[in-house]
């Protein structure tokens, strides 16, 4: 049985100057605050749409699940750069950040509204700076999107 919550995620330790993702973000109130952490192998972020997430009545609007996936993927090459380091959420060591260079959603079956959705990931390192993350987004127990994200690691003039 897979988690219900993520307890140590890697947006937890983001400096404030990089929380404020509409996502991601912890300290972006309006935000989503979508939390990716480790399960088992694989990285996990989980999310109970709202109602005012709807596309039609029962089901969940797609710009949320792309949003969704774009911040498990990013959080996800974090996670794993990060352990690859030596660290791991909560040690009290500033993770390293990560842009998006893409994204790739295919949604397999509309999304039911009124269940959490668990975005599953798998990493793979495509070069030192490139991560390429594949998700499975779930509602219940049935896949409802497959995603590829090029997570790229964020140089460091991204905020000059």
């Amino acid at each position: 049985m897979m988690e219900k919550t993520v307890v140590k995620a890697i947006q937890d330790d983001y400096p404030d100057d990089f929380s404020w993702c509409y996502g991601c973000g912890k300290l972006n109130e309006n935000g989503h605050h979508f939390r990716t952490g480790w399960s088992g192998d694989n990285t996990l972020t989980i999310y109970t749409p709202k109602d005012e997430h709807t596309a039609l009545p029962g089901f969940i609007y797609g710009g949320l699940i792309a949003s969704l996936i774009d911040c498990h993927g990013i959080g996800s090459a974090s996670l794993v750069l990060h352990r690859k380091n030596g660290h791991e959420p909560g040690d009290g060591i500033e993770p390293p950040r990560f842009v998006t260079g893409s994204l790739h959603v295919d949604f397999i079956k509309p999304t039911p509204h009124g269940v959490p959705l668990k975005a599953v990931g798998t990493i793979e390192e495509i070069h030192p700076k490139k991560f390429k993350v594949l998700t499975d987004v779930f509602a219940n127990d049935t896949v409802c999107a497959k995603a590829e994200v090029i997570a790229v690691v964020m140089p460091s003039t991204f905020m000059d």
